[in-house]
């Protein structure tokens, strides 16, 4: 049991809480206001990350649900239809978004033994089974990388390489749903620029695996970027002093990147152990970065994944079901190798009391 201790919280890797050395760039960082384009930390964020990305330009946006609605009214027409993945954040996970922002359809590529990957014959099939007048335009393809509910899965090279010169070649615009690239940039040991350079447009989340209190960025072209500029401000999301959560991107790209290594080790670690147990349903081959996603197995006396959350959480250790039997563990800086090891252990000693 972990009574008496603080909590092991692998709901997600955004529960992440700012360092002491996160919370001094913050309370040292230079600030202007952004609408006139004079913050300093948001110029500089702005341009570390176009350059990370190998774009022309990059933009600071609170959260990554908005950079996603903005990349949408940004690379479609209302009444077009866009091909994502099965599981898609944006389809899944912002509150029906793409509908009320973006007026378009979107349309699953893929299916749930794939985890959320798919290939270019997905994207021709999707894309000609809508090329009648009667149907939407297919305007804009959407992969994510990596991928959240497929259990962290790198979406492959060559497949994203494939779909976006098959989109282009149709006149198709492509997007990154990137919110973990870095992790992806890590657990295949490709550069960042690399995998974002067959993709017009991506977006990359500060506030997840880096460690940030808030913020995500879109790249693309300059004039992409000029133009999310104005649909960010139409939603809402133009800022001030935005300095104050840029400072905090900018220690977390400089200190947070190559650590990202660490809570794939104890992800694996984590699905290692729970394989091992016959109350578990699990693909060792599915673990790839710093998430895991298993299935309960449906034998008497085991609880669903609704009862295995809230045991667990009695017990200390926080997790989200995503289904009722399917359960997400996230791994992140704030938990350490031993605190990984003791809430598996404990994972697997509340699936197998029943039995």
């Amino acid at each position: 049991m972990l009574a008496h201790t603080a909590p092991i919280d692998l709901r997600s890797d955004t529960v992440t809480l700012p360092s002491p050395e996160m919370r001094r760039a913050i309370f040292e960082a230079e600030v202007g206001d952004d609408q006139y384009g004079e913050d300093p930390s948001v110029n500089r964020l702005q341009e570390q990350v176009a350059e990370l990305l190998g774009k022309e330009a990059a933009l600071f946006l609170p959260t990554g649900t908005m950079a996603d609605q903005v990349a949408l009214r940004l690379l479609t027409r209302p009444g077009d239809s866009v091909v994502v993945p099965w599981g898609s954040h944006v389809e899944l996970h912002e509150t029906g978004g793409a509908g009320a922002n973006a007026g378009i359809q979107l349309i699953r590529a893929g299916d749930p033994e794939r985890r959320g990957l798919f290939g270019v014959e997905d994207l021709d099939v999707a894309a000609l089974a809508r090329g009648h007048m009667l149907y939407p335009p297919t305007t804009l393809v959407w992969i994510e990388n990596t991928h959240n509910r497929g259990g962290g899965l790198v979406f492959p090279q060559a497949d994203a390489e494939a779909i976006c010169a098959s989109a282009r070649d149709r006149g198709i615009a492509s997007f990154c749903d990137g919110a973990r690239l870095l992790n992806a940039a890590v657990a295949s040991q490709r550069a960042a620029a690399q995998l974002a350079a067959p993709f017009d447009m991506l977006s990359l989340a500060l506030s997840k695996g880096l460690g940030a209190p808030g913020g995500s960025m879109l790249a693309g072209t300059a004039e992409m970027i000029g133009a999310a500029r104005r649909h960010r401000r139409m939603l809402g999301g133009a800022m001030r002093q935005a300095g104050i959560l840029a400072a905090a991107g900018i220690y977390a790209l400089a200190h947070n990147v190559e650590r990202l290594a660490a809570d794939h080790d104890h992800a694996r670690a984590i699905a290692e152990r729970l394989e091992a147990s016959p109350a578990f349903r699990l693909d060792l081959a599915t673990v790839q970065t710093n998430i895991v996603v298993f299935e309960l197995a449906a034998e008497p006396g085991l609880p669903d994944a609704p009862a295995f959350v809230a045991s667990c959480r009695d017990r200390g250790v926080l997790l989200n079901a995503f289904g009722p039997r399917v359960v997400r563990a996230v791994t992140h800086l704030d938990v350490d190798t031993d605190a990984c090891r003791r809430a598996a252990e404990l994972m697997v000693e509340v699936a197998e009391a029943g039995r």
